[in-house]
C-alpha cells in the first residue's frame, strides 16, 4: 500500500486538515476550531486528538503514514520544531509542538513558516508546475511569501528569507508595523491598498462614486475599489494602478534578482484576478531587463484554501526524504 502523508494548515481562526497520497493528491479533509484560550495551550493537544480521531476513523495505522507537516504563524525553529510568537494564537511562550505531536501521534512530523509552507503547495501541485525556481506572494490582511530555488524553500539565517511584505517599494511611504517606512504590505495588504486610496482620495476632483465614498466617511475594502475599477470608475483605476505599480516594481526587483520560472500571486487581494495580474505584470515588464521579462511570468495562485494542507505535505516528504 502506498504510504500517506498528513498535512496541517494552522490558523488563528481554524485548524485545517487532509491526508494526502505521496504525489499530492487529497483523499480526506477536514477542520476543527482554533482554540486560543489559556494562552494557546489547547492547541496542540486538540490537533493530536483530531488526528487520532480520524485515523480511527478511517482504520488507519501511524505506520501507514510518511509524516505530518505543519505550517504555522510565528517564529518556527525548523530542527528543533518549536514555535514563538505566534500572537493570532495566543502562543507568547516557546512552543515544543514537534515533541508533542510526535508524541501524541507516533508519525515523524516536520514545521514551518505558513507563508512558506503556503509557497510549497503552489509550487508543487499549483500555479509554479512543479518547477525549481518559484517566488509565492500572498496579498492578504498583510503580505508574505516563500522563495524556492533551485528546489530548496530559502530561509535565511534568521529565518527571515521571503519577507516580501518588508521589500521597501516607496522610501517615504507609510510607516509599517515593522518599524521602517514604505513597506510593500503598507501598499498591497488588503488595508493597503484602502490607505493609498484615502491618500489620492485627498487629492483627487474627478468624478467617482468610489471617491464620494471615502469623503462620506463609508468604510470601504479592498474588494470594493477593485471592484469600481473593473467597472470603470476613474478615481478606482487609479489606485489600482498605483497598487499594481507597488506590486511590479517588487516582482522586479526580485525577479532581477533571483529570476524565478514564475512569480505567483495568491492571498484575498490575488481573487482581483486577471485584472490585476495583467496590470502588475506590465509594470514588471517596465522594471525587468529583456531575459527576465521574457523568461519569469506573473501568474495568479490556482489552489485557494488548499495551498498550506498541500505544501505542509510536501514539507513532510521533503523531512522523510531527508532523514
Amino acid at each position: 500500500m502506498d504510504k500517506k502523508i498528513i498535512g496541517i494548515d494552522l490558523g488563528g481562526t481554524t485548524v485545517k486538515f487532509a491526508i494526502l497520497t505521496s504525489e499530492g493528491e487529497i483523499q480526506q479533509k477536514w477542520s476543527i476550531d482554533t482554540n486560543i484560550l489559556d494562552e494557546g495551550s489547547h492547541i496542540v493537544p486538540e490537533i493530536v486528538a483530531s488526528i487520532n480521531h480520524r485515523l480511527e476513523l478511517y482504520g488507519l495505522q501511524p505506520e501507514a503514514f510518511i509524516g505530518i507537516g505543519m505550517g504555522t504563524p510565528g517564529s518556527v525553529d525548523r530542527d528543533k520544531g518549536t514555535v514563538i510568537g505566534a500572537y493570532n494564537l495566543n502562543w507568547k511562550t516557546l512552543q515544543p509542538v514537534k515533541e508533542l505531536i510526535e508524541k501524541g501521534t507516533k508519525i515523524p512530523f516536520a514545521i514551518d513558516n505558513d507563508a512558506n509552507v503556503a509557497a510549497l503547495g503552489e509550487r508543487w501541485k499549483g500555479a509554479g508546475d512543479n518547477n525549481p525556481d518559484v517566488i509565492f506572494i500572498t496579498l492578504g490582511t498583510g503580505v508574505g511569501g516563500g522563495i524556492i530555488m533551485e528546489g530548496q524553500l530559502l530561509h535565511g539565517v534568521a529565518g527571515c528569507a521571503g519577507e516580501i511584505g518588508h521589500i521597501t517599494v516607496d522610501p517615504e511611504g507609510f510607516e509599517c508595523t515593522c518599524g521602517k517606512r514604505g513597506c510593500l504590505e503598507t501598499v498591497s495588504s488588503a488595508t493597503g491598498v484602502v490607505r493609498v486610496a484615502r491618500q489620492l482620495a485627498e487629492e483627487y476632483a474627478g468624478d467617482s462614486a468610489l471617491k464620494q465614498q471615502l469623503d462620506n466617511g463609508e468604510d470601504v475594502s479592498s474588494k470594493d475599489i477593485f471592484e469600481a475599477a473593473q467597472a470603470n470608475d476613474s478615481f478606482g483605476l487609479m489606485v489600482v494602478d498605483k497598487v499594481c505599480f507597488y506590486l511590479g516594481l517588487a516582482c522586479g526587483n526580485l525577479g532581477n534578482t533571483l529570476n524565478p520560472s514564475s512569480i505567483v500571486l495568491g492571498g484575498g487581494v490575488s481573487a482581483a484576478g486577471e485584472f490585476l495580474r495583467e496590470r502588475v505584470a506590465a509594470y514588471f515588464a517596465q522594471f525587468t531587463f529583456p531575459q527576465v521579462t521574457e523568461s519569469t511570468e506573473i501568474k495568479l495562485a490556482e489552489l485557494g484554501n488548499d495551498a498550506g494542507v498541500i505544501g505542509a505535505a510536501s514539507l513532510a516528504l521533503q523531512f522523510a526524504a531527508k532523514a
